[in-house]
């Protein structure tokens, strides 16, 4: 098997099987906002939609291929500058580097204001 999967859309993206435990891993221990988003929504979305799916050396928290959405939720682990600094590297290389569309929320955006986070990834379809 080579390193590149093809997905739905017929778009390549590089993908890291050197990831794959770690992901495996990540689905099993979501965090309460994930596992939130994920059981109430995501799962039942309109597209498929893929959870800690690799993609080139990122582990991203949910990725549906038809509309080349990444979707992450981030605690605290993203406040301080440097990780902030990563994620904003990071995010540029999926949008730029791949075509992807990434949206953020916080932890407490889904679990206090789950509503508008579906909302805005309704948005998404349009």
């Amino acid at each position: 098997m080579n390193n590149q999967t093809k997905l739905v859309t017929g778009h390549y993206l590089p993908y890291n099987p050197d990831l794959v435990g770690r992901a495996r891993e990540l689905r099993k221990n979501m965090t309460v906002a994930e596992r939130k988003l994920w059981y109430d929504y995501l799962r039942y979305f309109k597209y498929p939609v893929l959870r800690q799916r690799p993609i080139d050396n990122y582990i991203v928290d949910f990725y549906c291929p038809q509309l080349k959405l990444v979707i992450e939720i981030d605690g605290e682990t993203h406040i301080e500058a440097h990780d902030i600094k990563y994620d904003n590297i990071r995010t540029k290389i999926l949008e730029e580097k791949y075509g992807l569309r990434v949206i953020r929320f916080w932890n407490l955006d889904v679990l206090d204001g789950f509503d508008v986070v579906c909302e805005i990834i309704e948005r998404e379809l349009i």
